[in-house]
């Protein structure tokens, strides 16, 4: 097979992990060739100092010993099958490379005969990239479960971020469409990445997971508190969401005509958000009872609501921990609130002044009243959102205010 065929099966084959999510869209300008991102291929990320990287993301190899229902490569699946040689991909990396088509690599793989022989293929790979080429770039590698922790070892000493997919939100689900995998063997990559940089004193390597959303009954308060284990267990910097796209017809998956759960997927980014960089613990945004998050509802704005009894916040003396959990307001708003109130009180043409959007923050807050004005003006305030939370929250479209 020539290497450009090669090249059509098996960068589209990689479109499904999200971890780098700007391929495989579709445009609608289906007679464009340059620039066409219709098809997998190259996508992009972004470096610790917020630069945007290309990167050529392809499978190694199709072939897969696993047959997961949701998978479109496994192995009951009727599909053409491709594999790389480590030094056909290595040659491929280099000279796209070399023509700036791309800065880096992201590189997974079914698994071709057992998960050591898959984890050795690509190791060579990175070798021939690293040491032959002298490639210094970008790579990031996907882990194979289950394989030895040597070639684990390896493969985090040559690239730059890895990651293990856990794919499904439980063990129930596992065992239903994937029973030849287990949370066990899922999470043993990272849990090897993670204690060999701490043995080695070095700064832990970079990684990240997929969570395959809609496929199965699990709520977003369960797989909230899978991402918050995991943060918590220092096992990763980042959880992917992937709304389901169904590719096979299998009974226990929803119909092939089922639409992506799209917006649950920004939800759950958004809820990510706020635990990762807010200070939300996962039970403040959902709970047992109320285990979905809100879809006509932004998270933030959703608690807020949830929690009136905390409004209006005064924003001349509420800490910044309170500050960025306002609805509207994000860390280099309170920044600049924190910065400013040193010198004034701030009132709500101070906050205009500052180029500080007010459109749903005004609902929330307390701005340059006088201390005897407060009470009335925060009972105001109060009845007002509670008026709003009984008529529109049930209704909202588009943009909160």
């Amino acid at each position: 097979m020539k290497i450009e065929d090669k090249l059509t099966i098996l960068s589209d084959s990689a479109k499904y992990d999200v971890s780098c999510s700007s391929s495989g869209s579709d445009g609608g300008f289906t007679g464009s060739t340059v620039g066409n991102c219709s098809l997998g291929g190259i996508c992009h990320t972004f470096s610790s100092d917020g630069r945007c990287i290309s990167l050529l993301k392809v499978l190694f190899t199709n072939y897969c010993i696993y047959d997961c229902s949701y998978c479109i490569n496994r192995v009951s699946n009727d599909i053409k099958r491709a594999s790389f040689t480590p030094k056909e991909l290595a040659q491929l990396t280099i000279n796209f490379y070399k023509r700036n088509y791309i800065e880096g690599l992201f590189l997974s793989s079914g698994i071709i005969k057992s998960e050591n022989h898959t984890m050795e293929l690509l190791i060579k790979t990175l070798e021939i990239l690293r040491f032959e080429y002298g490639f210094g770039g970008y790579i990031h590698l996907k882990l194979i479960p289950n394989s030895d922790p040597y070639y684990i070892q390896k493969a985090t000493s040559l690239a730059n971020r890895v990651s293990s997919n856990i794919e499904l939100p439980s063990k129930k689900s596992l065992e239903l469409l994937a029973p030849q995998k287990s949370f066990t063997t899922l999470l043993q990559p990272m849990q090897v990445a993670r204690n060999i940089t701490l043995q080695e004193k070095s700064k832990p390597i970079s990684m990240s997971t997929q969570l395959i959303i809609g496929a199965t009954p699990e709520s977003d308060f369960e797989i909230l508190r899978l991402s918050n284990h995991l943060y918590k267990q220092s096992l990763l910097k980042r959880v992917y969401f992937s709304a389901y796209i169904p590719v096979n017809n299998t009974r226990n998956l929803p119909s092939i005509e089922t639409k992506p759960p799209l917006l649950r997927e920004h939800r759950l980014y958004q809820a990510d958000w706020l635990m990762r960089f807010y200070g939300f613990n996962y039970d403040e945004i959902v709970n047992e009872e109320n285990s979905f998050l809100d879809e006509k509802l932004d998270p933030k704005a959703f608690w807020a609501l949830n929690n009136l009894h905390l409004f209006p916040i005064d924003i001349n003396k509420a800490d910044p921990f309170m500050l960025i959990r306002i609805p509207g307001f994000g860390k280099s708003t309170v920044d600049k609130i924190v910065k400013a109130r040193r010198f004034k009180r701030l009132g709500l043409d101070d906050l205009k002044n500052m180029k500080i959007s007010i459109k749903r923050a005004k609902y929330f807050i307390i701005a340059n009243k006088r201390a005897s004005d407060i009470p009335l003006y925060a009972d105001k305030i109060h009845h007002l959102l509670v008026d709003y939370s009984l008529k529109y929250a049930k209704y909202y479209q588009g943009v909160l205010f």
